[in-house]
């Protein structure tokens, strides 16, 4: 999937949408918990689209008749793509990564309220990793100067800043390597698999993910980097809308049975699954120290 900067209009026209019905009642529309007689729910493309639609479509249906109302679901172009939807008012709902969620509080001040849990209740995580091939000589980060390194997409916390906040702490200035975007995790995978570039960004949900596909042998790769545990997506609510929607938003997501969370669950690496459980932005303040860390802007992705 490649990267592209599109106006909003265009960016909407090319996107996925599916409709999740939820009950028949026509009085449900324009209710505290159905406002406009529908809910738009984006999801970033943190995975092939074929393989992200149908898992992220079972948590809008459920999500739907919890609430009583149309969920229509929308994978993004890109992250930028699903930061402009919420702040242009046309999405409700939107999963963010934990990067693109400090943007789309800054912008459209998106409200984290659940995030995926494990099967003991607990908020799920992931990594960051660079990997290299098994008979690379590259054997820590700083080798990677004068090399290429195939990252994900701009914007993305483990395909774009953490792996480049790495690069730095390693004493690498900018051009000292040869970074490019593949246009996100899976094609970032791709490009090393097929020997396109010295290294490159897989994220321990992308391994989980293209290992139970069998498309990915990792014994024939190595990992030289890793970074601490990130606070896994969440589920968040544009800012605008009344207390009584968040507040239904939230109840009815942390209510959900682990069963249909499981699908886009595993795409984010929670086996086994558990309910969603309660986040806030606090939870991801780490995430809003990496941004001023980095000075990143909306402009970066």
């Amino acid at each position: 999937m490649s990267v592209r900067r599109l106006a909003l209009a265009g960016v909407l026209a090319a996107t996925l949408t599916l409709t999740a019905c939820g009950g028949s009642d026509s009085s449900a529309a324009g209710s505290a918990t159905c406002p406009g007689g529908k809910i738009r729910f984006g999801v970033e493309p943190f995975e092939d689209p074929a393989r992200l639609t149908p898992a992220a479509k079972v948590l809008a249906d459920a999500l739907g008749e919890k609430l009583d109302c149309p969920v229509e679901l929308t994978v993004t172009e890109d992250y930028s793509a699903e930061v402009l939807a919420m702040q242009n008012r046309r999405l409700d709902i939107g999963i963010f990564g934990p990067l693109g969620y400090v943007f789309a509080e800054k912008r459209a001040h998106a409200e984290a309220v659940a995030s995926f849990g494990d099967a003991n209740g607990k908020l799920s995580s992931y990594t960051a990793g660079i990997w290299v091939a098994n008979d690379s000589p590259v054997t820590s980060i700083d080798q990677l100067k004068g090399r290429t390194l195939a990252l994900g997409s701009p914007g993305s916390t483990s395909g774009d800043a953490l792996p480049r906040k790495a690069l730095l702490d390693a004493g690498l200035a900018k051009d000292d390597v040869k970074v490019s975007y593949a246009g996100g995790h899976p094609e970032a995978l791709l490009a090393l698999k097929n020997g396109a570039v010295d290294a490159a960004e897989i994220n321990s949900q992308q391994l989980a993910s293209a290992t139970d596909a069998g498309t990915f042998d990792r014994r024939q790769f190595r990992r030289i980097w890793f970074s601490e545990p990130i606070p896994n997506d969440p589920i968040t609510v544009r800012g605008d809308h009344s207390p009584e929607f968040k507040k239904a938003v939230r109840e009815a997501l942390l209510n959900l049975p682990p069963a249909q969370v499981a699908e886009i669950g595993a795409l984010l690496d929670v086996s086994p699954p558990g309910p969603l459980v309660k986040v806030d932005k606090s939870t991801y303040q780490p995430l809003f120290d990496l941004a001023e860390t980095l000075k990143l802007t909306e402009k970066d992705v």
